[in-house]
């Protein structure tokens, strides 16, 4: 699928998922403009234009866009993929960390999707893709910062789809699976388990599968099929189900 002639916005662009997705859509012919705090690693993607941001500042972010839509007249694609995680004991009764992942993944997004959406609706054409993340559907120990700004992102994302799908407007969220990003292998430096092979994909896999899918009816974009599965070993086999959650937990040391 080619992208010639479209405005194209994606946080997160700096590394991972963000920065894969940014180069593709420059060479499938988009006008992108990559969003993420370090300047210096998007002055280096080839054909995107650079614009240094915190998303979590949704002021800001929300100034940013509305200035590229006036700039451009439209923007036709927003990927949110701008992300954190914290691991935290649910038992150090910190708040922090909780507030701010929501201000990164949950409030960045949310910002983001609403700016955007009002152009697209009156213009009857766009696409909207927030990544979320399959600890959504089957969060272990370790991360419940992070699950829960997923999840709520999640559950963002699926009610504004059906607001908006009449107007003609996409609005998607992907489910990557575990993918060999700086985030993905923190958890592996900290001790967590890689996943089998069959729920890892690559950056390359991620993009072409988002910017081959994105614009189609569905809304949940799921690079794992298998994933979908898991809440029937939630509930059909519980106890076995614990036990592979376990093994993927993630190391938390616990504030002193």
């Amino acid at each position: 699928m080619r992208y010639d002639g479209k405005v194209a916005v994606v946080t997160g662009a700096s590394s991972g998922i963000g920065r894969r997705i940014a180069l593709d859509l420059a060479t499938r012919g988009a006008s992108v403009y990559g969003v993420a705090r370090r300047k210096e690693l998007l002055d280096q993607l080839t054909g995107v234009e650079a614009r240094p941001c915190d998303v979590s500042d949704t002021d800001a972010f929300a100034d940013l866009l509305a200035a590229i839509e006036r700039d451009r007249g439209r923007i036709d694609v927003l990927i949110n993929d701008a992300g954190m995680e914290v691991p935290v004991s649910a038992l150090d009764g910190d708040l922090e960390p909780y507030r701010r992942t929501m201000a990164v993944n949950f409030w960045g997004a949310v910002a983001g999707t609403l700016t955007v959406l009002p152009g697209m609706v009156a213009r009857g054409t766009g696409v909207v893709v927030n990544v979320s993340s399959d600890s959504v559907r089957a969060p272990s120990a370790g991360i419940p910062a992070y699950a829960a700004s997923k999840g709520a992102l999640s559950a963002f994302t699926e009610s504004v789809a059906h607001e908006v799908w009449d107007a003609g407007v996409r609005v998607h969220v992907l489910y990557p699976g575990w993918v060999p990003t700086p985030m993905g292998m923190s958890g592996v430096e900290r001790g967590m388990p890689k996943p089998p092979k069959m729920a890892r994909r690559t950056e390359e896999q991620i993009s072409t599968f988002v910017l081959d899918k994105m614009g189609s009816d569905v809304i949940e974009l799921n690079a794992l099929k298998t994933a979908v599965l898991t809440s029937l070993g939630r509930a059909f086999v519980p106890k076995a189900y614990r036990r592979m959650i376990a093994r993927n937990a993630v190391p938390v040391n616990r504030r002193p």
